[in-house]
């Protein structure tokens, strides 16, 4: 039986540019679904249904997503489904919700996850899970790296001691790296003891909060001052604390500067953090010509596309990797080797003011 004081919290206060023209302000990225029928952020609650009841489960969002985030989990108390008033990255929002947990009880232990990743092996992720929360109820702060697969320059890595090898166990954590360059990426993989940062972390309430008052003390103090969640106060009270809060990751303001880090160099859990239209190809099934398999598609003399038009056909005649994808509003035909590049896009319907769009 999993002890009454874990809780987890989810991260759902992203925009999801990269998916444009599908990830829009009031339907983005982790209420979407591209594998299955179910959203990310529900696949991302039953993951975590194996080991935290949803009584137990905490999700901070944005106005923009808040109502259909909590029409799509109605398992989850409303209560819990929170709007931050204003984007300040995720050191305030994890130390919201630990002040928050450790008021409900000074014994918490939290797990942070982020709401729009793919686990395609959840009994080995279950397991890491355990462990982590393990750690974190013995006073840790516990991270979760993920092996790399190939030199990758958009994660931050964390460094394990040399010989550490994929598994279950807890090791020290020596440092944390930010997005390196690609020689350095090459030069982390071939050492074999750097893990990709997914973005989960593991600790008691208490002790974030502590390691906020040590190295982020403005923002632990607007949190700290707030009154307890549920009074009439709070809501108020946090519209105009939130906003003054620094805007720094987690990373930055605690992982890097934070002593007794400690974490699991996880094998191969089929994680995905589905950072693009591309990583949506990779995870589908391909014919013999590396075209995404997708209803009502006609291919002729064309390979490595990937195709989103619902409700309609579409045929690909003599081209090679691209996206398209079609929304009654929008279409996007890119290269798919660029993929990481359309929310540039999305930058440029902001600079015509094209709310409509967004």
């Amino acid at each position: 039986m999993t002890p009454s004081n874990l809780y987890g919290l989810i991260l759902a206060g992203g925009r999801g540019t990269r998916f444009w023209p599908r990830s829009r302000k009031h339907k983005a990225k982790q209420v979407l679904s591209f594998l299955g029928d179910d959203s990310l952020i529900q696949q991302t609650v039953k993951r975590l249904a194996r080991l935290l009841p949803p009584e137990r489960i905490w999700i901070l969002t944005n106005d923009h997503l808040h109502a259909e985030i909590i029409r799509q989990l109605p398992e989850v108390p409303k209560r819990q489904i929170i709007a931050e008033p204003a984007q300040r990255n995720t050191a305030a929002a994890i130390g919201l919700a630990a002040h928050i947990l450790n008021g409900l009880n000074p014994d918490s232990v939290m797990g942070v996850f982020p709401a729009d990743h793919i686990i395609q092996k959840p009994a080995p992720y279950l397991r890491l899970l355990k462990q982590a929360y393990k750690a974190a109820s013995a006073g840790h702060i516990a991270v979760l790296g993920i092996q790399p697969r190939w030199a990758e320059t958009g994660y931050g890595y964390i460094e394990f001691p040399k010989g550490t090898a994929a598994g279950e166990r807890i090791v020290a954590v020596r440092s944390f790296r930010e997005k390196p360059d690609a020689a350095t990426a090459r030069r982390f993989v071939r050492a074999g003891n750097f893990y990709w940062n997914a973005g989960m972390f593991f600790w008691r309430s208490g002790v974030l909060l502590d390691a906020l008052r040590h190295h982020l003390p403005k923002t632990f103090t607007l949190l700290a001052s707030l009154p307890a969640y549920g009074t009439r106060q709070f809501s108020s009270r946090l519209a105009e604390s939130y906003p003054r809060c620094e805007n720094i990751s987690i990373d930055y303001a605690v992982m890097e500067k934070a002593v007794d880090v400690v974490g699991i160099p996880a094998g191969d859990i089929g994680w995905n953090d589905v950072g693009s239209w591309n990583a949506v190809y990779e995870l589908l099934p391909r014919d013999r010509n590396g075209n995404a398999i997708t209803p009502d598609l006609l291919v002729e003399a064309s390979t490595g596309n990937y195709v989103h038009a619902k409700g309609k056909l579409v045929a690909l005649l003599g081209v090679k990797d691209l996206v398209v994808v079609d929304t009654p509003d929008a279409l996007l035909i890119a290269d798919r080797h660029r993929a990481q590049d359309v929310g540039a896009l999305v930058k440029a319907l902001e600079k015509r003011n094209r709310e409509d769009l967004l």
